[in-house]
Parts: C-alpha cells; structure tokens; sequence
C-alpha cells in the first residue's frame, strides 16, 4: 500500500523560506518518478515540480522556477521542497505525489497522493 506523508508547511512571509518533506513508503520508492503539486479551494492540482526515480533530471512550473528546488533520498525514501522567496500567491496545500509507473516521468501521470501539507503565506 502507498502511503505519503507529507510535513514542512507553515505561515511564512512574503520572500521567505519553508522546506517541505514528504516520506514514502509501501513501494520500490527508488523506481518512481516524485512530484510536488497544490491545490487552492475551487482549482484543479497544480503541478510544482517532480525529479525522476535516479534524480537525474528536474522538471519545475514556471511559477516557482528559479525559486523552488525539489530534492530527494532514495536511502530515505524521502523528497524534498526547498521553497525560496515566497509569494502570497504561492499558498496553497502542497501534495507530494508519485509517479504512476517505474521509470518513467510525466508530469500528468501521477496518481498517489499524501494527504497535504498547508503553505500560507502572507504578511
């Protein structure tokens, strides 16, 4: 059974910093592809960024590019969201999410979801 956990989420201030993490378990972590993506109340998911099983390429929105760094640890079975100058229009609840088949990426194939972590940010 896949389960993830997501943690990391918080209030922050416009141009601040917040690191989410998402733990992973139930499945051969280290074969899948991961993802980060949110949703606001009254909006579909929206995807973030994901980083393939090997972490040999990266992908990001372009909405958080340049500010965002997803990371993970196959040792761990752990990915990570480094969340660098927020903006209020980053809030949302972040999902980690997990790539539908091994060894393969795209960014519309991801179907097992945490439950969320909430990221507010204002002043």
């Amino acid at each position: 059974q896949v389960q993830l956990v997501e943690s990391g989420g918080g209030l922050a201030q416009p141009g601040g910093s917040l690191r989410l993490s998402c733990v992973a378990s139930g499945f051969a972590f280290y074969d899948y592809a991961m993802g980060w993506f949110r949703q606001t109340p009254g909006k579909e998911r929206e995807f973030v960024a994901a980083i393939t099983w090997d972490a040999y390429d990266v992908y990001y929105a372009t909405s958080v590019d340049g500010r965002f760094t997803i990371a993970r640890d196959n040792a761990k079975n752990k990915v990570y969201l480094q969340m660098n100058k927020l903006a209020p229009s980053d809030t949302a609840l972040y999902f980690c999410g997990t790539g539908n088949r091994p060894h393969y990426y795209h960014k519309d194939d991801f179907g097992s979801w945490g439950q969320g972590t909430q990221v507010t940010v204002v002043s």
